[in-house]
This record gives structure tokens, sequence and C-alpha cells, in this order.
């Protein structure tokens, strides 16, 4: 990865420009195309991957699957792996924020590890969080 900024992009990034409700899709497009403007790395983990795969398993829907699966790879510069010392840091991090979903605090655990402190997520639940600033998709500008 280059020295320019990095974002992580969460799952809901990736869902919501292949949702229906236009207001979330345009908002989540205007975001991507504003960070690659001003030349944003983009990354995600494999657990995004994961949870995309997860939520249209569930809703029995594997071509929109394989749609927002593929979306996320071509748009994310880098795809991370997870290990065991990031889901030990997202139990600290549960047991820290009990309000924090334990797929959202494997993010957090994969950002800190790798110094990036923004994820690009329409999830509120992210503000809790000191070291991490979500930025939010409806508001994105490249220099907040």
């Amino acid at each position: 990865m280059s020295g320019r900024e990095s974002l992580f992009v969460d799952a809901n990034i990736f869902m919501y420009l292949a949702g229906r409700d236009a207001r979330l899709r345009e908002g989540c497009r205007r975001a991507l195309r504003a960070a690659a403007e001003q030349e944003v790395t983009l990354v995600t983990s494999v657990e995004v991957l994961q949870e995309i795969l997860h939520r249209y398993a569930a809703i029995e829907r594997p071509a929109h699957a394989r749609a927002v699966y593929g979306a996320a790879i071509d748009i994310c510069a880098e795809i991370f792996p997870i290990a065991e010392r990031h889901t030990a840091r997202a139990l600290d991090l549960m047991e820290r924020y009990p309000r924090l979903p334990a797929r959202d605090a494997l993010h957090v655990a994969s950002m800190e590890d790798r110094g990036i402190e923004r994820i690009l997520s329409a999830d509120r639940h992210f503000d809790q969080l000191g070291a991490i600033t979500r930025v939010d998709p409806a508001t994105f500008s490249p220099s907040l």
C-alpha cells in the first residue's frame, strides 16, 4: 500500500450500493467517488467479505452475494486477513463496548492493527469508539 491515507470500508457500504433505497445507494456512491478523486486508499477485510456472503445467503440471494462481493474486491486496494490476534482484540473491545457487535469489533481490531483510524460506515455504533472515526457516507468529505 502507498503512503496515501487509508479508509476502511464497512460491509453496509457495499450492500447499500446494491440496495433499493436510492438515498443510501447514492450517498455511498458519492462517498466512494469522492474518496477515489482524493486518492484515499480504500481497504476492507475478509470479515467484511464474509459478512456480505452471510447476509445474502440468509436471504437466499446468491447472485446478489456475487455482485456485491465482486464490487468490494474491485473497489478496495487491499483486503486484510483476520488472525487470532484480531479476534482476541475484538473480544477486549466487546467487553469495553458492550453494544459493539462482534463483527464490527473485528473490523476495529483489524484497523487498529494497521494504524487505520477512519471507517466509512452508516453504522453509528462506531461513534462510541474514541480511537476510530466513523465517516458517514451521507456527509463524506475527504478532508474530514
